[in-house]
């Protein structure tokens, strides 16, 4: 085994659901986590957490016992938490503990650990693996979830090499493929590539919600609307922390966005049924040759 991914004694799992709860799962699974301490303010959710084995401990609160055996701390909660979370853990956290993130924005996060955790920042690791659902909460945990999924650390410069490659480590046990980007491109890329996408998503159901005659709509609705609106079921909370978090980046794709749309409004106007079959075709082609490199 590599010595980087040596088993942990203790993970603090903040946040007990899909992307945290898979993770050490796999991790259990593998024998690289003797023990996983669960935190979350949804006592249900932390039930369901024990019962399903996703965690061996529960705590509703971050505190000595729920904080200071952890090797490593791992905080799968909404971007948004994240500076309060560090500023609750500091007391706690061994000086040799980890402590990593899942968030979809890197610059916010690394923001919070540079203002919160000052003196612990070269334990602190940016990560943010590429897997999801619009399932949610402890329920939703899995085997597998990151096998071939893509796993991007964000370094910040002041890292520990060997905590680093640990996290790295951790990622690939469970099946990820690792990459590493400066976190202004991270953010700039997931925008573009996922965080837009739930945008559009959730403008369209809205434009058909606002329409007067929308539930007549809906009720005619398949398949094409079922695939093209799905990640418009993903949480409200987490994707309005990732957008605000990331709204730069995206406000400059709404207006290439709008951009878009104004081009085929004005195919559509013209009657240009060429014009338009092009259009298509070039977006047809982009998606197959990507589809093609999955």
């Amino acid at each position: 085994m590599n010595p980087t991914a040596a088993p942990l004694k203790q993970i603090t799992l903040i946040g007990v659901g899909l992307i945290g709860g898979s993770f050490v799962l796999d991790l259990k699974r593998l024998g690289l986590a003797e023990k996983v301490v669960g935190i979350d303010l949804n006592r249900e959710n932390l039930e369901r957490a024990l019962e399903r084995r996703v965690v061996d401990e529960a705590f509703a609160e971050i505190c000595e016992k729920s904080v200071g055996g952890a090797d490593l701390v791992l905080v799968a909660t909404p971007v948004s938490t994240l500076p309060a979370i560090c500023r609750a853990l500091k007391p706690f956290l061994k000086a040799d503990a980890l402590v990593s993130d899942v968030g979809s924005t890197k610059l916010s996060a690394i923001a919070a650990f540079r203002e919160h955790l000052p003196e612990h920042l070269p334990n602190c690791i940016a990560a943010h693996p590429i897997a999801g659902s619009d399932r949610h909460g402890a329920l939703a945990a899995q085997f597998g979830l990151f096998q071939g999924k893509k796993l991007v650390i964000t370094p910040h410069g002041a890292e520990h090499s060997d905590g680093l490659a640990r996290i790295e480590a951790l990622w690939q046990a469970v099946g990820a493929q690792a990459f590493r980007l400066d976190a202004a491109e991270h953010d700039a890329v997931f925008a573009a590539v996922s965080h837009m996408p739930h945008l559009v998503a959730f403008a369209f159901v809205h434009e058909i919600f606002d329409h007067p005659d929308g539930q007549t709509y809906l009720k005619f609705a398949a398949s094409g609307f079922r695939d093209f609106t799905r990640i418009a079921s993903g949480h409200p909370a987490i994707w309005a922390d990732i957008c605000m978090a990331n709204r730069d980046s995206l406000r400059g794709l709404i207006g290439g966005m709008r951009r878009q749309l104004d081009t085929l409004d004005g195919i559509l106007d013209s009657g240009d049924k060429a014009a338009l079959y092009r259009y298509f075709e070039e977006a047809k082609q982009t998606r197959d040759a990507w589809l093609k490199e999955q």
